[in-house]
């Protein structure tokens, strides 16, 4: 048994916490059980989506169809495919509505208002922070199937084939989050994950309840793997994709470049955007950024990225090959790392 709430409805409603009425009843009714429950937090990444709550659209990006990220500590809003960014934006540009805002929750802060709103329960965390020690995961997923909890929250890693009998509620924490992702694969992995998520519950004699949260309970990513449709998915999908020219009805090439130099990269990144220009006349062929990668810096390595889209997937080849040869050996990207990756 599926059910889809709205989480607009509960704010006006009244009810502004994480939690919606009908988990929170269902929550309750498992704990009196005795039988478990899941609680997903759908992230991915470190950074937020930024939607408004009257038309609910997300802020998107106008020249690519992927929703914008919001970054810290400034608020600008970015594309990673094109680059494009804007300051923070406080009124919605779709209905005029002052009410634009974000999901920021963490799955330690769901763990504080689980205990604070049902201090019965015991519970466990499941994600990077808790997991870090030898044999992290088996620890809690021993602990968890041995009924020494009745919650589990974590994110995606608790819905990956985890196989236990007593779970009969699944709880889908802002279903959104992986939906408004900076990736034109987010309705498909949200589909993904939703479907995941749905078969944790109820998998031995006792049926299974599953609850999701979610500002857009019209979505078609939703509402099918709500219904376990994956045939309207897909039409619906590939409509999207063949509209917007993204895999598989045309072909991506991600040139990724990386360096401890910022300044070097920049120019690198020009350099090679500069070059599928000049060089690779091809008709129909797209050439889009530099853009900072998702993460821009990671261990003192800055990112970049650069995306070369084209029907054929033999002209990415050929362009992958003529970019190759003209870097491998070229000292002006001796302290370099460039990586290629086409549809991955």
């Amino acid at each position: 048994d599926v059910v889809i709430v709205d989480m607009q409805q509960e704010a006006l409603d009244g009810n502004t916490g994480i939690f919606s009425r009908e988990l929170s009843r269902k929550i309750t009714e498992n704990i009196e059980k005795k039988e478990q429950t899941i609680l997903l937090l759908n992230r991915r990444g470190f950074h937020t989506y930024i939607s408004c709550l009257d038309c609910r659209e997300p802020l998107a990006c106008p020249n690519c169809s992927i929703p914008l990220t919001y970054h810290k500590p400034n608020g600008l809003l970015m594309c990673h495919y094109c680059g494009y960014t804007t300051p923070k934006i406080t009124v919605c540009p779709s209905c005029g509505s002052r009410y634009v805002s974000g999901f920021r929750a963490g799955t330690e802060g769901v763990e504080a208002q689980v205990k604070k709103t049902f201090p019965q329960a015991r519970v466990l965390r499941m994600d990077m922070d808790t997991t870090r020690g030898k044999d992290g995961h088996e620890k809690i997923l021993s602990e968890f199937a041995n009924g020494n909890a009745d919650i589990l929250i974590g994110t995606q890693m608790i819905v990956k084939g985890h196989d236990f009998p007593n779970v009969t509620l699944m709880g889908v924490l802002a279903a959104d989050m992986s939906l408004y992702a900076s990736d034109y694969r987010a309705s498909e992995r949200t589909f993904q994950l939703l479907t995941q998520a749905a078969g944790r519950a109820g998998r031995a004699e006792k049926s299974g309840n599953v609850v999701i949260q979610t500002y857009t309970p019209e979505h078609f990513s939703i509402v099918s793997a709500a219904n376990q449709d994956y045939n309207a998915f897909y039409e619906q999908e590939i409509a999207y994709r063949k509209l917007c020219g993204y895999p598989p009805a045309d072909n991506l090439m991600k040139i990724m470049l990386s360096s401890q130099d910022e300044m070097l990269l920049t120019k690198s990144a020009a350099w090679v955007k500069a070059f599928v220009d000049n060089n690779c006349k091809y008709k129909g062929l797209m050439c889009i950024g530099p853009a900072d990668a998702p993460i821009y810096k990671i261990k003192d390595v800055y990112s970049k990225i650069i995306y070369v889209k084209h029907k054929d997937r033999e002209v990415l080849t050929g362009i992958y090959e003529k970019l190759d040869v003209n870097i491998v050996g070229n000292q002006a990207f001796k302290n370099i790392n460039v990586q290629y990756d086409i549809n991955g």
